[in-house]
C-alpha cells in the first residue's frame, strides 16, 4: 500500500468511500491517489487503480482521455456504482465510474 496521501479538499479517503458506498452509489466524487496501474483501451474505457494509504479504488475514464502514469498522484471525480460486474469475472464492490482528471 502507498504512503498517506491527503483526500481532496471537502472530501473523503478511500476507506471513507468504500465503507459508506451504498449512501454514496449513484453521486458524484472525487477521489485521489497514487496510480499503481493503468489499463488503457479495454472495454472502451481507461481502467485507472489508485491508492491513497487508506484503501485502493478502480476508476474508470473515456478510452479518449489522456493516461495517466504509474506513480502519479491524480484528482479523479465519477460517479460511484455498487455492485457492478462487468462479466468475466470482473466485478466490483465499489467503483467509481466515467470520471474525469481534474488538476491536483
Amino acid at each position: 500500500m502507498t504512503e498517506p496521501i491527503a483526500p481532496v479538499a471537502g472530501g473523503q479517503t478511500i476507506a471513507a468511500m468504500t465503507a459508506g458506498a451504498a449512501g454514496l452509489a449513484g453521486t458524484q466524487v472525487s477521489v485521489r491517489g497514487k496510480v499503481v496501474k493503468y489499463n488503457g483501451g479495454i472495454m472502451g474505457k481507461n481502467w485507472i487503480h489508485v491508492q491513497d494509504g487508506t484503501g485502493d479504488m478502480t476508476v474508470t475514464t473515456a478510452a479518449t482521455a489522456a493516461p495517466v502514469a504509474l506513480g502519479d498522484v491524480v484528482v479523479l471525480r465519477g460517479t460511484i456504482a455498487v455492485g457492478k460486474d462487468f462479466g468475466g469475472g470482473y466485478s466490483y464492490a465499489v467503483i467509481v465510474e466515467d470520471a474525469a482528471l481534474v488538476t491536483p
